[in-house]
């Protein structure tokens, strides 16, 4: 049985992506090649790549328009979700949803990569 090994973001500017996905805790090598990857804590790995190799890759890509994806990170606590939140948001990376108790159980909040992804994050109350 195949098993997820790892997802691939397409970035319109490789730099800015690794500064956001430094501040969640994904170390990436030095950007400026067109292709990079880190792995999460978890295990899972996380490739960049820049839309100009994609669009060597495959003729026929298309960006997509609107949130084709959405990403969660999973914090230690609801005290580091609301200071991820902040730390992201006054390195000038845009907030969606400020953190809040969900009734579902955790503590939430979403941010926006720099192509406009939605990244949440959360941890249990």
């Amino acid at each position: 049985m195949p098993s997820l090994d790892a997802f691939g973001i397409v970035c319109a500017d490789i730099a800015k992506s690794v500064k956001f996905y430094n501040l969640l805790g994904l170390d990436f090598p030095d950007a400026g090649d067109d292709h990079i990857e880190a792995t999460a804590k978890n295990g899972m790995r996380v490739m960049l790549d820049k839309l100009e190799l994609i669009k060597q890759i495959d003729k026929d890509w298309v960006t997509p328009v609107g949130r084709p994806m959405g990403l969660a990170f999973r914090c230690d606590s609801p005290k580091e979700v609301d200071a991820t939140y902040a730390k992201v948001t006054k390195a000038g990376f845009r907030g969606k949803t400020e953190p809040f108790d969900a009734f579902w159980g955790q503590r939430y909040a979403t941010v926006f990569d720099p192509d406009g992804n939605a990244v949440d994050l959360f941890a249990e109350l």
